[in-house]
């Protein structure tokens, strides 16, 4: 196993008090920042920083496939994971856009896309062509879940390594949609119905359709709720396992973690599964309009910064709110505190 929760840290929970009692001597009213205020707490106990800085964010996309497309789960047909890689690379896609809003590092690697991508610039460590059809078997095999982690704790260490301050994960997948559904409902314990929503748009009766599809997953392949790997390997998928393996290593190197939507934060569940304390570096960043987020976001034990009906994936919730953590830096770097502005409290 290439990747290592040990070295997975507590907050710094001193740096947070002495940052919550700087905040206090700033020209406003206490408190009267709200979230931004927590925002700067929490930022300062991830990195053990007085003034922690965010900029700049890297953004990785992984981009995989799935058997399960086989089932009619999907609005869209498989070959579109590979035309979107393209997207990617050609700059074109939403979280493309907003990279180069926020002056992010980006990369796209794929990791399981069931096509071969000879394109300049894709980063290559695919581990098979796409996941297998767990309505008929495994969909994954101990040591490509095993694998996949490794990719994705060794793509996030070398974007930290080259400079990134946090962290943004991003997925590209048809049908990854299902794998998740399918692993919230091993976590939650709660019915599939409450869980699946249209995914990247089906019609309602495909919903039910795409239900009876997870349901019947789960009873064939019986994934052990207390064992993140075994659920990875029963109904998971390999972009899924990469953004939890990356989400540890930014744990690892007290880098927060951006945590997008729906699939991404079942990454995060998982990568809390594998260490409860991988979760302290996260910060989760919008809700979306799929009905399992909500539940997985309570399960995560976070509030989302935003609201915006987003449903898209890729990462571009978690880089929309970015511009908000950098505002909570700035913040505490730049007010002037009562003292140095020569402003009475009283």
């Amino acid at each position: 196993m290439s990747y290592s929760v040990a070295e997975i840290q507590p907050l710094d929970r001193e740096m947070g008090q002495k940052v919550k009692e700087y905040i206090d001597t700033l020209t406003k009213p206490p408190g009267s920042l709200g979230r931004l205020e927590e925002l700067a707490i929490q930022l300062a106990e991830m990195t053990s920083e007085t003034f922690p800085v965010v900029t700049p964010p890297g953004v990785i996309v992984f981009a995989a496939d799935h058997g399960v497309v086989e089932e009619g789960v999907s609005a869209f047909p498989q070959e579109v994971t590979v035309q979107m890689v393209m997207n990617f690379l050609n700059r074109g896609a939403a979280i493309n856009v907003f990279s180069r809003q926020i002056g992010a590092a980006f990369e796209v690697v794929d990791i399981g896309v069931a096509a071969d991508i000879e394109a300049a610039g894709v980063v290559k460590r695919k581990i098979r062509y796409g996941t297998a059809n767990f309505c008929k078997q495994d969909a994954l095999s101990k040591e490509e879940v095993e694998k996949a982690i490794a990719v994705g704790y060794e793509r996030a260490e070398k974007m930290i390594l080259n400079g990134s301050k946090c962290l943004i994960l991003g997925e590209m997948g048809i049908g990854n949609t299902t794998p998740s559904s399918a692993i919230l409902a091993v976590l939650s314990g709660q019915d599939v119905s409450a869980l699946v929503g249209r995914g990247t748009g089906i019609a309602s009766e495909k919903i039910i359709h795409k239900q009876e599809v997870i349901k019947r997953a789960i009873e064939e392949r019986k994934p052990d709720r207390n064992d993140p790997i075994d659920i990875l390997m029963k109904v998971g998928g390999l972009e899924i396992a990469g953004m939890t393996g990356a989400m540890l290593a930014a744990a690892a190197n007290r880098v927060p973690i951006l945590v997008d939507g729906f699939i991404c934060t079942i990454s995060a569940l998982l990568a809390k599964e594998i260490c409860n304390s991988t979760s302290d570096y996260m910060i989760a960043c919008h809700r979306s309009v799929e009905p399992g987020h909500e539940i997985a976001l309570q399960l995560l034990g976070k509030k989302p910064i935003l609201d915006l009906d987003l449903r898209l994936g890729e990462g571009s919730g978690a880089a929309v709110a970015f511009p908000i953590l950098q505002s909570a830096t700035l913040m505490l770097k730049e007010m002037a505190t009562f003292t140095s502005a020569g402003v009475s409290k009283e």
